[in-house]
């Protein structure tokens, strides 16, 4: 559970980097893009911690999954980035698959 804390402080940290950086692009603001390489900084050192328990292969599918679908859903609401069929396939691609990944990391601890 602990580590699993970093990877969702990871992921946050990510999103919020990624949108820092998106903001700071549009509207030249400085301070926008130091957030961006503190949250991104934190966003590593947290994935690192992460990543002693959890296998870095689901670490960082989850950490990339879970973080493009939050981005994506702040770029539509913040910067009105337009909603394309492709992009809900992907969306939709991306939750099957971060299911896929948690049933499979379940079972193997089962196994364990």
């Amino acid at each position: 559970m602990f580590y699993r804390l970093f990877l969702l402080l990871a992921i946050l940290f990510e999103v919020t980097g990624t949108i820092s950086m998106k903001y700071a692009s549009i509207h030249g603001y400085q301070l926008g893009h130091l957030i961006m390489y503190v949250m991104i900084t934190f966003s590593y050192i947290c994935l690192a911690i992460a990543i002693k328990r959890i296998p870095i292969g689901i670490a960082y599918a989850l950490w990339e999954g879970i973080g493009t679908v939050f981005i994506i859903f702040f770029s539509i609401i913040l910067f009105n980035d337009p909603m394309s069929f492709q992009k809900i396939l992907g969306l939709i691609i991306i939750f099957a698959s971060i299911a896929l990944i948690e049933s499979g990391e379940k079972t193997t601890a089962k196994e364990s």
